[in-house]
């Protein structure tokens, strides 16, 4: 293991390196103190300037004066500077302090504190705020202020509004302060007073006033709470003391993520008192705590100083400064920055900064930041830190705290060595199911680890072992992930066979065996079995699976195997077989694969078809052609009510509502209507009606045909003869089963207006099987029945009458028949006589013709023109004695006639102006023209819509 260690250990570049800080400006005096906060560099000079710079933006910076000078108030001795970087506090060497804000340039005098000599500040912990709130001053004579500052414009208004004594030590100035909260307890404070040789740790409640900053909230801690303490005896000589604070956490590694305590360090004489700042242990004894875990670096422990020539040196100086970083304690002694891992007190770097005689300002740390930084009268350096925690990891792994060493393990060889180490412990633990879940992320061996808890007996073990295993394997290793999820499959049926036998063999060896454990225990790995098929399935081959589930009898994992993989088709057949009908239905339910329904859609409908057809009606995409053979087998052997028969329900289904025009669908309807025993041929009848509402049926005519005769549905068979328009064959079917109503109805459909003929030989047919019917009276009520057909006489019955047949049976028929043949003649006698006197009156009428003429005056003028009639060719009418000229007849004519006797005109005008058949087309001519008067005809009557004056008449002329 301590190889693995070793070859894990990233060990390129050094921890901590420091290095000489380059300015960018030129400074003529020295530094005489420093702070660091938030990146906010400041600088007091031995002239009493102060130098404020932004690191993020070195080249800006403030150059600030004290409102008064050097030689007034003193030289500038220290400065405090809050985390956040927002409020400055500078105390000079005679006592004045000063206060100045992050955005002024002035500082201001801070009255109350005048001639208190400050060497250390408690920052409040609800920073930042506008104001520093309450925070505690500690001073070089031991005594400990409250103060509370708040900036102000108004220049005679004094910045701290109230200074008040809390606590005073009586061995020496108060070199250090801290105070934080308790989470969870806002009302709680823990405060840290370190002097040279006592360490107080005080924990209490703090009081509250109306307003913020109207009065001391420390107060009362102080006075009700006993402190918890730690003691330094004094050396023989004076020797450096403070106190510092871990700062903030990395982004690399939050300190909520692994613990949320903050460290401390008390630098005395006996050396570095470090440890963790508890607060989850209860108020009373937290100081207790803090103290009894903390550990002391005393300064033998520090490599020893060398002299020029190299040699130890006879005198060690004591530790002059110090600073915490989230896992290491840097000293800074006799020019050198020394840094221990604190976790295990070993020297991690060890550099020479500083030449012999050279002292250092102070050591400091930028808390927000989690920069170190080494300040001298002239230089700045910077302590650059890399990967810190490298080998936080290592430390961990040796002390045994695992889980620790996993969270900071960074590399696979790093992560491996704490998991193999770690499941090492576990398994000397007996801590079996830990050490697979370990051993599972680790490169140990897998034969080895194996058989390890083989060899121990430990099947749950080896169970969460596998079940990690894979899950480290990526995708591409396909064969080891399908034999390990087989020997999970393995090792599962044997805990479940196990389980199940513990569970008889219980209840067999006494009737008030508590078995529930056992049950809990089955019913979790049932649980871990499925869930282990379900996010592994792609990783199980499945024939292999389901004989391995086969061999061990288990019949319900098989089904959960299969319902993960969605084999229904084993899931059905298994259910199916054992002719668990609801069980079926519920898996078909799920389903969305069209082939599962065709496949058990038969056995189904011989056994839960109402339910199937409900499941199938609900996947109208599914093709109902395939579903054909479920149906007639439901119907095969099975004499079904047709209001009950579900496959009828179903094909009316896919015809009503997914209106199917596919000819199998209906021709399996009509089979099953005409084969089923019930005698009724309605709803056969009702179907093939609707039918016939369409242009074209959608069923085989033929077939259904065939169908009906094989089933003796004489109607239904009419009818499809009727749809096709063979009324000969449908009548003649009807009367072959005796069907004489119906034959009757058949014969009744053809119109008499349009096929009077065939109506008349349909009724023929049915008469004579109406009358070749035997029995008492049958002739008298065959013409009875024949009286609905009125193209039916008596003469043509008469054929089908039997030889010897009574006429009494149909004499009043005859009578009637001759009655009406003489009532015809007599009207046709009259339509004679009528016919002869017309035709007589023509021939009279032509006579008259022959003698008509017309007497024509001298003066008589034409009626048109005016002109003398006599003048030229004219027209005379003789019975009415109008005269016209022949050109102006016919142009009147032409105006007043329509236009094909218009064209006609002007084609015979044009004809015999060409030189025709003059003769011919001249007769033809003159009787188009001389058709009529032109005053008295039909041309004067459409010219009653004509107006009296025309456009070309002079309106004049008519006025009155």
């Amino acid at each position: 293991m301590s190889n693995n260690i070793q070859d894990a250990t990233d060990a390129s570049l050094p921890i901590f390196k420091v290095e000489r800080v380059q300015l960018q400006f030129s400074i003529a005096s020295d530094f005489v103190a420093a702070q660091v906060a938030n990146n906010v560099l400041v600088l007091a000079l031995s002239t009493g300037r102060i130098l404020r710079i932004d690191l993020d933006n070195p080249g800006d910076i403030d150059d600030i004066d004290l409102p008064k000078k050097s030689a007034e108030v003193g030289l500038i001795r220290r400065m405090f500077l809050d985390p956040s970087a927002s409020h400055l506090i500078i105390t000079t060497t005679l006592g004045e302090n000063f206060y100045l804000h992050t955005q002024s340039r002035q500082p201001k005098a801070l009255a109350r504190l005048k001639g208190v000599s400050i060497e250390s500040i408690a920052w409040n912990p609800s920073l930042p705020t506008a104001s520093t709130r309450e925070i505690l001053v500690g001073a070089s004579d031991g005594n400990l202020y409250e103060v509370y500052i708040e900036p102000s414009s108004e220049f005679y208004r004094s910045q701290d509004k109230y200074l008040k004594a809390v606590y005073k030590c009586r061995d020496g100035p108060v070199t250090g302060l801290w105070v934080d909260s308790i989470p969870g307890r806002p009302d709680i404070r823990r405060i840290m007073v370190a002097t040279p040789t006592k360490l107080l740790h005080f924990v209490g409640r703090i009081g509250r006033h109306g307003a913020e900053g109207s009065g001391s909230v420390f107060s009362k801690l102080f006075e009700t709470e006993a402190p918890t303490l730690q003691d330094a005896p004094q050396g023989l000589r004076p020797a450096p003391s403070g106190m510092v604070v871990s700062p903030d956490s990395s982004e690399a590694f939050p300190v909520e993520s692994v613990d949320a305590d903050r460290i401390f360090a008390w630098l005395s004489s006996q050396g570095v008192f470090y440890g963790k700042l508890h607060t989850h242990t209860s108020s009373s004894n937290l100081g207790s705590s803090v103290f009894n875990d903390s550990k002391l670096l005393s300064r033998s422990q520090i490599p020893a100083s060398e002299s020029a020539s190299g040699r130890k040196k006879l005198t060690q100086e004591p530790i002059a400064d110090v600073a915490l970083s989230q896992w290491h304690i840097l000293c800074f002694i006799e020019g050198r920055i020394v840094a221990i891992q604190r976790l295990d007190g070993r020297v991690v770097h060890d550099q020479v900064v500083l030449e012999p005689g050279e002292s250092a300002l102070c050591l400091l740390t930028d808390q927000k930041k989690n920069t170190f930084w080494l300040f001298t009268a002239q230089e700045i350096y910077e302590i650059v830190v890399t990967d810190e925690d490298r080998n936080v990891w290592e430390i961990m792994l040796k002390g045994q705290q695992y889980d620790m060493a996993s969270r900071y393990a960074r590399s696979t060889a790093q992560k491996d060595a704490v998991a193999a180490a770690s499941g090492d412990h576990l398994i000397s633990k007996g801590q079996y199911l830990e050490a697979a879940v370990v051993y599972g992320k680790s490169s140990r061996s897998f034969e080895q680890v194996a058989l390890t808890f083989i060899d121990l007996g430990e099947q749950d073990a080896l169970r969460k072992y596998l079940l990690t295993k894979l899950g480290t394997y990526k995708k591409s290793s396909i064969m080891q992930r399908v034999m390990l999820a087989s020997w999970l499959i393995e090792i599962f049926m044997s805990k479940l066979n196990s389980l199940d036998d513990t569970i008889t063999t219980k209840a067999q060896l006494t009737e008030k065996a508590n078995t529930a454990d056992t049950k809990d225990e089955l019913t979790i790995v049932r649980k871990e079995f499925h869930d282990f098929v379900v996010k592994y399935k792609t990783d199980l081959d499945r024939n292999t699976t389901y004989e391995i589930i086969s061999s061990h009898g288990r019949e319900q994992e098989l089904l959960s195997y299969a319902t993960a993989i969605d084999d229904y088709n084993y899931v059905l057949a298994y259910w199916v077989q054992r002719e668990r009908w609801q069980e079926s239905l519920d898996v078909l339910r799920q389903q969305t694969d069209p082939t599962i329904f065709y496949k058990y859609s038969s056995v189904l409908m011989a056994h839960v078809a109402t339910e199937l057809v409900d499941i199938l009606m609900r996947h109208p995409d599914l093709n109902s052609c395939n579903l054909i053979p479920a149906l007639l087998y439901y119907n095969k052997d099975n004499p079904i009510p047709l209001a009950q028969n579900q496959a009828i329900r179903y094909l009316n289904f896919c015809i009503n509502q997914l209106h199917s025009t596919d000819a199998a669908i209906h021709n399996t309807l009509i089979s099953i209507y005409a084969s089923n025993p019930d005698p009724s041929e309605s709803a056969l009848l009702a179907y093939l009606s609707t039918q016939s509402l369409h242009s074209t049926p959608a069923y085989d005519a033929d077939f259904a045909f065939r169908l009906c005769i094989q089933h003796s549905r004489v109607q239904s068979a009419v009818h499809i003869y009727s749809s096709m328009g063979d009324y000969a064959s449908a009548v003649a079917l009807a009367l072959k089963h005796d069907q004489i109503d119906l034959a009757a109805h058949v014969a009744d459909r053809p119109s008499s207006s349009s096929d009077p003929d065939l109506r008349k030989k349909l009724w023929l047919a049915v008469a004579r099987k109406v009358i070749s019917q035997q029995g008492v009276g049958s002739i008298k009520t065959a013409i009875d029945f024949l009286k609905r057909c009125d193209l039916l006489r008596i003469e043509d019955l008469i054929p089908f009458f039997p030889d010897f047949v009574v006429i009494d049976d149909f004499k009043d028929e005859i009578c009637a028949a001759l009655e009406s043949y003489s009532r015809s003649i007599a009207a046709l006698d009259a339509e004679m006589d009528a016919s002869a006197a017309t035709a007589e009156s023509v021939r009279n009428d032509i006579k008259a013709l022959d003698r008509r003429y017309a007497i024509v005056e001298p003066g008589e003028r034409c009626r048109v023109c005016e002109l003398p009639l006599l003048s030229r060719q004219f027209f005379v009418f003789p019975s009415c004695q109008h005269g016209f000229h022949s050109d102006c007849l016919g142009r009147k004519v032409l105006e007043g006639s329509g236009l094909t006797v218009r064209g006609r005109i002007r084609e015979l005008q044009a004809s015999i102006g060409r030189g025709g058949r003059r003769e011919k087309e001249a007769r033809e001519l003159d009787a188009l023209v001389a058709q009529a008067c032109i005053l008295c005809g039909d041309l004067a009557i459409k010219l009653i819509e004509e107006p009296f004056i025309s456009n070309a008449d002079d309106n004049a002329e008519w006025a009155i």
